[in-house]
């Protein structure tokens, strides 16, 4: 509410000058300031403004500070540095956060900022060749989170996930389960290095041998006779796998190859997805590239790309000119084999976003995804999209620490630590919090024992007993059978007037900005980081002040006070996707 009074108090100073001055207004910034000497909030508006009028912004700022009306809830203006408008609260403005809070309670921090405009995030969107890894979990609850905060900012946001089930990387995990079966056929198998080993294709396998016992079974010596050498040969272990991937769609013919295929897809979604909903991550649609591509839209696209001049052959490929669109070089459509390249189906899928009607797209990838931006945003401005339309966030990578070591973790060999590991090491909530408190472009040392501990240094745990201590004032209030009426409380605020309570209403405050700017900016950790603070002025409130004194009106206030703090690290451990517990 403060922040709103003072932009209605900066409007109606510019209504007034601009009964003297000719301007438009210019986008400018309220934000609360980290230094408590320089006010509550600060503006830039003077700094902005003065650019349009031809006037030194300190001049700007006097003219506005002199046009804002008067107000209770201010108790001084301040004119800082170049130009900057410095906003002192009155106490009486600091006490209106807590009827606001408790009048609007789970939607507290709900704005109509975004709209209704529709975006869709993307995220995780991982190879279903395997189960989900640690560093996919980063995806999920940042993605989650993201998507959490846009819509509580008034978006309309559709959470997806890219099923890649139409790639090499398919075809590499269905020959691995099926060399695996062959095993448990009783066939003699030397197994490729560049297959998947984890214990889960030999899972698969059973299940498979189980289902269709050896009506799949070919001898070992029809599988690998007259190969290229594997990598253990001294050959190339990527030219091996694909010429085992040629051989077995042609002796297991397209019908067979095509069980196998989809058993292991099949069995590897089906995984994927209770793994997410288990860690509190859901989807609005699972959206298929192989059904996708076995349509015309990537034939499509290719056709508007050939009519606007955009595309070439080169050496039998097919290319596209996106150094016309600020591409570093020219992007392969169709190799000379006639098989489309990633890139193409990408592109139609992204495309594809924005036909569907979305206004804005977020994609959620790994940091390796870096060089694939500039091809990407020059696909869409060739087909007439607005490239500032689509966002890359990247995740940087993670990395696990038990007891001081590093957790050492690879995808292909099998040995590395799956989501559902770490989640039931540590809990969701650790995990969740965890994976959010550093900005996407961070490296995340996850600290296993951290998460695990049960100390003040552990923050998820730190936020969560303070909402455990509230809850347990409240209990130790009705175990004594203590007056506590909410509406005393309220009618008397100006009560609160210790350094720890005028402390907790200035954060309290600032907790509908922060969502703001961390939804704007998809910044998650603004908002982990928020929860710190207002945890630690709790504490710092609840190891000084007595709550339940013997004073029935100072009880009832301070405990409307703890109303307010509970209610606000309900909503914000919410968007988190991290449970408030009443007793820990």
């Amino acid at each position: 509410m403060s922040k709103q009074h003072i932009e209605a108090l900066i409007q109606k100073a510019l209504r007034t000058l601009k009964e003297t001055l000719s301007f438009d207004t210019p986008s400018y910034q309220i934000d609360a300031t980290k230094d408590k000497q320089h006010g509550d909030y600060a503006c830039n508006i003077a700094l902005v403004l003065s650019k349009k009028v031809g006037k030194k912004p300190r001049d700007i700022a006097d003219m506005i500070v002199s046009a804002i009306p008067s107000s209770n809830l201010i108790q001084k203006i301040e004119i800082a540095g170049p130009g900057f408008i410095n906003f002192f609260l009155s106490s009486l403005g600091l006490f209106t956060i807590i009827p606001d809070i408790l009048a609007q309670g789970e939607k507290y921090g709900t704005t109509d900022i975004g709209k209704g405009k529709r975006v869709i995030v993307e995220f995780v969107s991982a190879n279903p060749n395997g189960p989900l890894h640690v560093g996919h979990g980063r995806h999920a609850a940042y993605g989650a989170v993201v998507a959490n905060l846009l819509a509580t900012i008034g978006f309309t946001v559709h959470r997806e996930y890219y099923v890649n089930d139409a790639g090499r990387q398919m075809d590499i995990v269905t020959v691995s389960t099926w060399l695996r079966y062959l095993e448990l056929c009783g066939e003699e198998i030397v197994f490729p290095a560049n297959a998947y080993k984890g214990e889960y294709v030999m899972d698969i396998a059973t299940l498979l041998f189980e289902s269709q016992n050896k009506s799949l079974s070919v001898s070992d010596q029809s599988v690998f006779e007259n190969l290229p050498l594997d990598e253990s040969q001294g050959g190339d272990k990527e030219i091996y796998i694909d010429a085992l991937i040629v051989r077995a769609k042609s002796l297991l013919g397209d019908k067979k190859y095509r069980l196998i295929f989809d058993f292991v897809l099949s069995y590897l979604l089906k995984d994927i997805r209770e793994d997410l909903e288990e860690f509190g991550v859901r989807f609005d649609r699972w959206f298929s590239e192989r059904e996708f591509t076995q349509s015309d839209v990537v034939e499509e696209n290719i056709a508007a790309l050939k009519k606007n001049g955009l595309v070439y052959e080169r050496e039998g490929a097919l290319w596209f000119r996106s150094t016309d669109f600020d591409d570093e070089k020219d992007r392969v459509l169709q190799r000379s084999n006639g098989v489309y390249t990633y890139f193409t189906n990408d592109l139609a899928y992204h495309i594809n976003k924005f036909t569907r009607g979305f206004d804005s797209a977020i994609d959620i990838f790994g940091a390796d995804h870096h060089g694939y931006i500039p091809r990407m945003k020059a696909g869409l401005h060739a087909q007439g999209i607005p490239p500032d339309k689509l966002t890359y966030l990247l995740l940087q990578f993670v990395t696990l620490y038990r007891g001081g070591e590093q957790v050492q973790m690879s995808t292909r060999s099998g040995s590395f630590v799956t989501l559902r590991e770490l989640r039931e090491e540590v809990g969701n909530d650790a995990a969740r919090f965890f994976y959010v408190m550093r900005k996407c472009e961070q490296h995340i040392d996850f600290d296993l024992d951290l998460a695990k501990s049960k100390s003040n240094e552990n923050p998820v745990y730190y936020i969560q007993y303070a909402h455990a201590r509230i809850c347990s004032v409240f209990r130790q209030l009705e175990e004594k059978s203590l007056f506590f009426e909410q509406k005393t409380g309220l009618a008397n605020l100006e009560l609160l007037k210790e350094p720890e309570e005028l402390q907790l209403l200035t954060t309290l405050g600032r907790f509908s900005e922060m969502i703001i700017s961390a939804a704007m900016n998809h910044e998650p950790h603004l908002l982990t980081n928020y929860l710190r603070d207002l945890a630690t002025d709790f504490h710092a409130f609840y190891n000084k002040q007595q709550i339940l004194v013997t004073d029935e009106v100072l009880r009832s206030v301070r405990l409307t006070l703890i109303l307010a703090v509970r209610q606000v690290l309900q909503n914000g451990l919410g968007l988190l996707g991290v449970f408030a517990p009443a007793m820990m």
